[in-house]
């Protein structure tokens, strides 16, 4: 039977393309795999036998990529501004910056096409979508996809090479690093904790939980009580009576407040009574996002508390003006009858979490290709920056109205992959008819320069870190958001069984890719003015 007709339809092409570079993408050579990113390179192997896919999957690529891209990062990126980012973020600017400059003295040095320089430029920093931004910006010029495809390997390599060996090059202690991460994080990032109190304060004899406004005055949570032997829920209406135990949850200086305000701590455990439960609950009910506590008269209507919110893996301590996000974990504690209700109004439908509403993402992709297309001047966001910048911010808004902005998990994390893949296999192919010929005229300064545009701010990052004097495993994590390396942060995690390099990488990632992209807007900006001379 003859198959070879197949090879003429360009749909074929794609998902054979797509299968063979994930199939190749998962073999490991010690430790280190391509994952998706291998399609380019198979991509690049086809267009140079004479293959191709039509442009409009490179498009519909893009957009999904970037979209679910900007919707993951939105709430991180405008946090980091507000929390710990700020010497994170100067190093991660340095990365990024410096591996600019590097690529345009590359350039310059080795007198190498700016678009090819800017796909240098984000394959050294393992970057897709600042290959999308540049490939957007310099007019799908195929040489910007070589110059990724040449950098890209050692960007991958050289990451992991370098986060494994600089704690000996820089005579560094993993353990004592450890060791300070946790004094900080203890400090920083506060544990919860629970503790029962013996009622012994004559000034709250015969006082309503809801009269002592609990939460206000110690920052914890009242979330059960026992007298007489009965343990029940903390009713806002119930009256406290001496030698009652409660059971509270907060932080420690919350629960040292506690104990000022009720009495001393009792070893006294409150057994469990069939009178009420307590449970984790999933906030899916889109009825609820972004409502603050007070307005869902849990105490009122359920005889029920939410005693602590987990969110990204972080246990915090509710309050009256908390706010409920989609995909929240909440502890709520309440009476048996008054379970089954409780869990409808949060919503605990798991299957939200994997089979997502696709207009938000059709709303943003519309929003952000208007966006992109409006001139200020002879400068335009672009496909990229319009996509990215709205995703960005309506993620961060989070509801308008009965939209929901924000995308379960699982559901954009699969859309994103199905981007990228389009995206990749159609720029890999538009690319490769022209690869062999490039590489045999630059291969060798093409490469070279890829090495430097990976090393110097890797470098640079590390020496500016330890004048800022960050935890040195933060440090790693930094380097890898700033490189937005996943495989390094691999190589990283491994090194440490505290979360110090993921939590940096999280919190300067979203930064790098958005200042990335911007730099690789730049670049390409720069190469239709030398090679049009428009004004920029």
């Amino acid at each position: 039977m003859d198959f070879s007709h197949l090879f003429e339809i360009d749909y074929f092409i794609l998902f054979l393309v797509i299968a063979i570079g994930m199939l190749l993408g998962r073999i490991k050579i010690k430790g280190v795999s391509f994952d998706a990113s291998m399609v380019i390179f198979v991509a690049l192997f086809f267009g140079h036998l004479g293959y191709s896919i039509p442009p409009i999957f490179k498009t519909i690529g893009l957009i999904l990529f970037i979209l679910t891209i900007g919707i993951q990062a939105g709430p991180a990126f405008f946090d980091s501004f507000r929390t710990q980012g700020s010497k994170l973020i100067i190093v991660a600017v340095t990365i990024v910056l410096s591996g600019g400059l590097t690529a345009l003295g590359c350039a310059y040095l080795f007198d190498i096409d700016l678009a090819m320089a800017v796909g240098l430029f984000t394959g050294a920093l393992t970057s897709t979508p600042g290959l999308a931004a540049a490939i957007e910006a310099t007019k799908g010029a195929g040489e910007a996809s070589i110059g990724y495809g040449i950098a890209y390997p050692f960007g991958v390599i050289g990451v992991i090479l370098f986060c494994r060996l600089s704690p000996k090059f820089f005579r560094i202690n993993i353990k004592e690093e450890e060791e300070k991460y946790y004094e900080d994080a203890k400090s920083n990032y506060p544990s919860m904790l629970n503790k029962n109190y013996i009622v012994d304060n004559e000034q709250v004899f015969g006082k309503r939980i809801g009269d002592l406004l609990f939460n206000r005055m110690t920052g914890a949570n009242i979330s059960r009580v026992m007298s007489e032997g009965h343990s029940m829920v903390a009713d806002k209406n119930y009256r406290l009576k001496k030698g009652d135990i409660i059971k509270a949850v907060g932080t420690d200086d919350s629960l040292d407040k506690v104990e000022m305000l009720i009495g001393p701590t009792t070893v006294v455990e409150i057994p469990k009574s069939e009178d009420f439960d307590a449970h984790w609950f999933t906030v899916t009910n889109r009825k609820i996002i972004n409502k603050e506590l007070q307005s869902l008269a849990l105490l009122e209507n359920y005889n029920a508390r939410i005693t602590r919110i987990r969110r990204s893996g972080v246990d915090m301590t509710p309050n009256y003006r908390s706010r409920l996000k989609f995909g929240d974990r909440v502890m709520v504690v309440s009476g048996t009858s008054n379970t089954a209700a409780v869990s409808r109004l949060i919503g605990n439908d798991n299957k939200s979490l994997t089979v997502g509403d696709f207009f938000p993402v059709a709303a943003i992709a519309v929003i952000g290709i208007l966006l992109g297309n409006i001139h200020f001047g002879n400068f335009s966001l672009g496909l990229t920056g319009g996509v990215l910048i709205t995703a960005l911010l309506l993620s961060w808004v989070g509801k308008t109205g009965p939209i929901l902005w924000n995308i379960a998990g699982p559901a954009n994390a699969f859309l994103r992959e199905i981007g990228l893949l389009f995206f990749l296999a159609a720029v890999g192919t538009s690319a490769g008819s022209s690869l062999v010929a490039t590489i045999e005229a630059n291969g060798f300064s093409l490469f070279i320069s890829g090495v430097m545009i990976t090393m110097i701010p890797m470098i640079l990052a590390i020496t500016i870190g330890r004048i800022l004097k960050i935890n040195y495993l933060s440090l790693l994590g930094t380097l890898t958001g700033g490189m937005t390396s996943t495989p390094g942060l691999s190589a990283v995690d491994g090194m440490t069984e505290t979360n110090a390099p993921s939590v940096a990488y999280a919190t300067v990632y979203p930064f790098a890719m958005v200042i990335l992209v911007i730099v690789a807007q730049i670049m390409g900006h720069l190469y239709e003015l030398a090679t049009t001379g428009a004004a920029f």
